[in-house]
């Protein structure tokens, strides 16, 4: 686990924790009233459908917090959550568990990361990491998405996704069934593989996995920047991933008859510029920069659960708070 960060700023009244469950990483993070971060932490994943141990690692990493002096409410925005009853039973279960009596929210995690982007504002929001989702907020206040359907069904343009494809690719071009790709000796060099016996080393890798989701979509960076830097196998999986994301907003945007709602993204395959930029160009329009990461989504949801003023000021005071935090601890 990486450490916890120290606090900015003492707090001098009540304050909330957000937490931002995911499959491969977790954040939590605490804020006062007026919005200044205190605290912020990044833990190994916490998906009940992914991880046995996720009770043991969701505990771990919000003990700290749960045991806060000021504690005033938790939002807890949580992978499956609201998708799968017996994973959202077990979900409530545990963080009654941590935190007690105190006022507690759970919503999905994309929903938080949507709550972020837009302030609680309306618009769709687009997700890529681990795996693939969209959510929207009309104007009336209504929450609607589509995908996230998990890897063996869809998560389409996901970092799972991605990684699948590239292993396909990495396959065709050692057996001469494609033209040869930086694929090869990118994914090679990532994964510490030798070029000696080629298919030995990659067979023996894949027969290995303990966690394949999260170790099959480790490899979609590989794909990402040598998309960047002009690899045409590459280029064609991130262009692939790019129309399926796509899909997913304009999906919605057709459900909706709203057309000209803005759109943000969230996820770390918005890091790259080649898959934002494939995105954008499909999408027709530029995406509205997050207001807020995911982790403050959910101590936005938090604080609006309480029936504290979250204005625009403190919303910007929360972003440029997590922002330094994040900065000085190189947690994201």
């Amino acid at each position: 686990m990486v450490p916890t960060s120290p606090s900015v700023n003492a707090p001098t009244e009540a304050i909330v924790v957000g937490i931002d469950g995911g499959g491969s990483k977790t954040l939590v993070a605490s804020a006062d009233r007026g919005g200044r971060a205190i605290r912020l932490q990044r833990g190994r994943g916490t998906s009940p459908l992914e991880s046995p141990s996720w009770r043991e690692a969701l505990a771990e990493q919000v003990g700290p917090f749960a045991s806060a002096s000021g504690l005033a409410g938790v939002a807890a925005a949580l992978p499956a959550y609201g998708e799968v009853e017996t994973a959202s039973t077990a979900q409530q279960q545990a963080i009654g568990d941590l935190f007690g009596a105190v006022p507690q929210r759970l919503l999905n995690d994309v929903d938080a990361a949507h709550l972020g982007a837009f302030a609680g504002g309306p618009g769709i929001l687009i997700l890529a990491g681990t795996g693939s989702m969209a959510w929207a907020r009309d104007t009336a206040g209504g929450s609607h998405r589509t995908g996230g359907w998990g890897e063996v069904i869809g998560d389409e343009g996901s970092g799972y996704w991605i990684g699948s494809r590239v292993l396909g690719a990495v396959s065709k071009a050692i057996d001469g069934r494609a033209a040869s790709t930086g694929l090869v000796e990118g994914v090679f060099e990532r994964l510490g593989l030798t070029s000696d016996d080629r298919m030995d080393q990659f067979l023996g890798w894949a027969s290995r996995l303990d966690e394949p989701r999260k170790q099959i979509a480790a490899l979609a960076p590989v794909a990402l920047a040598l998309a960047e830097a002009g690899d045409p196998a590459a280029n064609a999986i991130v262009d692939a991933a790019a129309d399926e994301l796509a899909l997913h907003i304009l999906t919605l945007e057709r459900q909706l008859g709203a057309p000209t709602l803005p759109w943000s993204f969230a996820g770390g395959l918005f890091a790259s510029p080649a898959l934002r930029r494939a995105v954008t160009q499909r999408v027709g329009r530029p995406p509205a920069l997050p207001r807020l990461p995911p982790v403050g989504g959910a101590l936005l949801a938090a604080a609006q659960h309480l029936g504290w003023p979250t204005d625009a000021a403190w919303v910007e005071t929360l972003a440029g708070s997590l922002d330094r935090l994040s900065a000085a601890t190189g947690q994201q």
